[in-house]
């Protein structure tokens, strides 16, 4: 079988390095807050080209710290309504719901399945106050569109860039496009702890410091706190583990889009309907999803052929239980998007043979 993602053997490439990151950390004594941290946020800020870092607990705090720290600041108030993809797992949504903001769901571009500048355009009213720009699937979002009406608009973007580590446009990384971006660390995505972790990226100093006081119990000193926070940090340990796989990350990620150009070129199926890729630099390959019709046919049929295969996502979030006063909504795209998608494997340790195997049991489904 080809499992969709080995990570233990992902991880056992760097096996040596990151015990030696654990027991300097356990014999440091210091299990929070500490020099790891510190070190890892410095490092993750310079990889993305951004001025601050704050590690939190994961990657939908990233989100919903960063919003709320807008809040704290004045510059959103509750009800104001938030432009975020349709087509995006539910974490893009739940950051904006959890602050009593109003998300206001548009459908993807039809090629990348992200959201573009003609979809934040149809959807501003005179409420819209932000943007949640998802670079879903590892390729990132019309960024430069986007900001551009951001800035006619007087809109606060950020970047949901859980699944974009290390993704450009025009040379400018994910992150440091919008006002702020939060990434997830969570192990499956291209840099993966080894549990949960997250981190937020801006170049705005007041919104770092007040991300940093809100995710610490709303406190800068300890035993006083500033507002009605939460705890939500990154420790030591996954912060250790972290910098170990960042020195890797860009030698991942070309071992990504080699595998993802071989698809590319090999896949050749009237039935499967491959992605579509802006520009080289601009998707770093999370995740290769392709769209068929007969889409649970095709997962059972790669299945049987060893092939293990993910849905990423069956139910979008306006269809989902949690968000049933959004039920009503007429977002044909998105739906038809959630009902043909199917991830095939993708990982830096995927074998030629591996790569092949996949492309021939494509192939062959009729």
């Amino acid at each position: 079988m080809i499992t969709f993602l080995d990570l233990k053997k992902l991880n056992g490439v760097y096996a040596a390095q990151l015990r030696e990151a654990c027991a300097r950390v356990i014999e440091s004594g210091w299990y929070i807050g500490g020099q790891e941290l510190a070190a890892f946020e410095q490092e993750f800020a310079a990889y993305c080209q951004a001025e601050h870092c704050v590690g939190v607990a994961n990657g939908l705090d990233a989100l919903t710290l960063t919003l709320r720290a807008w809040k704290e600041l004045g510059l959103l108030r509750e009800g104001d309504e938030v432009i975020v993809p349709a087509n995006t797992y539910i974490a893009s949504v739940l950051a904006i719901t959890e602050n009593r903001l109003i998300p206001v769901l548009v459908e993807p571009d039809a090629g990348t399945y992200n959201l573009s500048g003609a979809g934040v355009q149809a959807a501003l009213t005179e409420r819209t106050k932000a943007v949640v720009a998802v670079h879903l699937y590892g390729q990132m979002a019309e960024m430069p569109a986007i900001m551009d009406l951001a800035k006619a608009n007087g809109l606060l973007v950020l970047e949901d860039a859980a699944q974009a580590h290390g993704a450009s446009i025009e040379g400018r990384k994910a992150g440091t496009w919008g006002h702020a971006a939060g990434f997830s660390f969570y192990p499956g995505k291209n840099l993966g702890a080894l549990g949960d972790a997250g981190a937020m990226v801006t170049h705005d100093a007041q919104l770092a410091k007040m991300v940093r006081g809100l995710g610490n119990y709303g406190s800068y000193r300890k035993y006083e706190n500033a507002f009605q926070g939460v705890n939500s940090r990154l420790d030591e340990i996954q912060a250790a583990m972290l910098r170990v796989k960042l020195e890797h990350l860009d030698q991942e990620i070309a071992a990504r889009r080699q595998v993802a150009d071989s698809y590319l070129q090999g896949i050749d199926n009237p039935l499967i309907q491959l992605p579509q890729v802006t520009a080289g630099e601009a998707h770093v390959w999370h995740l290769f999803v392709v769209r068929c019709e007969r889409r649970d046919e095709l997962q059972r049929f790669l299945q049987e052929q060893g092939v293990q295969t993910l849905i990423h996502y069956p139910i979008p979030p306006h269809k989902q239980q949690a968000y049933a006063e959004y039920a009503a909504l007429t977002l044909p795209l998105t739906e038809v998007i959630h009902e043909q998608v199917l991830s095939l494997p993708i990982s830096p340790v995927m074998s030629e043979d591996d790569v092949k195997a996949v492309i021939c049991a494509v192939n062959a489904f009729s």
